[in-house]
């Protein structure tokens, strides 16, 4: 069997398998199912909701932010059925009884890396003092002011001894689709991002990943609203997405599998 072959009888394994989860009182009509996503798995759950609908007939509505902006939301009252979020806010979510703690589930994670605008000339950064030579040159740097990136940047800078060289040339942002426009547009010389959320971005693309002894990952961790009004397709797309047919679109995404 070809390749295509493959991936394509894991897509029809996986959808008889959710198809037969219909059958468990509660999931027997499509609902439709509210997904609160960090912008951190936006580029795989765009590509994976569709699919799950085709093999469920539940749709998925889903409203990306950052995952700071959501928790706040969802302890404003904000209803939804599936939150995909970093892990402590989760955690804090299933605290505070606003997610079941019986479906949380850890989907993928997704290295740092420097996004540059495309076409610029690559900066060095596979080494540690080939990094802080980057960043002390660089005219500027965004990075989203809540999300992983910015707090992953703040730790960065603060272990190099870089915190207050660096200041000067920071450029907030609220969400990691500003970083990368920013850079698109030249406003920003460099955007520090999970991986995940630079490949997609047309205008920009990786300067590289940070070297391994100051890398960190962006987790990404799924989890049921305790007040759901469809847990049983909540459940069913948590599922899915942590199938083994969903790992080749969580690494084509710049993503691997988280374990926590």
């Amino acid at each position: 069997m070809t390749t295509h072959g493959l991936r394509t009888g894991s897509w029809i394994v996986a959808a008889l398998v959710l198809c037969g989860s219909l059958a468990r009182p509660g999931v027997a009509r499509a609902e439709q199912i509210t997904v609160l996503c960090s912008n951190g798995f936006k580029a795989v759950l765009q590509d994976l909701a569709p699919r799950f609908e085709k093999a469920t007939k539940h749709e998925v509505v889903i409203r990306y932010s950052v995952s700071a902006e959501l928790k706040r939301r969802i302890e404003g009252g904000e209803s939804f059925d599936v939150a995909i979020l970093t892990p402590g806010l989760i955690e804090d979510l299933i605290k505070t009884r606003r997610i079941t703690a019986d479906s949380r589930a850890p989907l993928a994670r997704s290295g740092f890396a420097l996004a540059i605008r495309r076409g610029a000339q690559k900066p060095d950064v596979r080494t540690v003092e080939a990094l802080k030579a980057t960043l002390l040159a660089s005219r500027s740097i965004a990075f989203a002011k809540e999300g992983s990136g910015g707090v992953y940047l703040m730790a960065l800078l603060e272990k190099l001894a870089l915190t207050e060289q660096m200041t000067p040339k920071f450029k907030p942002t609220t969400t990691g689709d500003d970083v990368s426009q920013a850079v698109a547009r030249g406003e920003a010389e460099l955007g520090v991002l999970p991986l995940s959320e630079i490949l997609p971005v047309p205008g920009v693309e990786v300067a590289g990943t940070f070297p391994a002894d100051m890398q960190d990952y962006s987790v990404m961790v799924a989890g049921v609203g305790t007040a759901a009004a469809h847990s049983a397709a909540a459940r069913a797309l948590i599922e899915f997405l942590t199938s083994p047919a969903a790992l080749p679109v969580i690494q084509q995404k710049g993503m691997e599998r988280a374990s926590r």
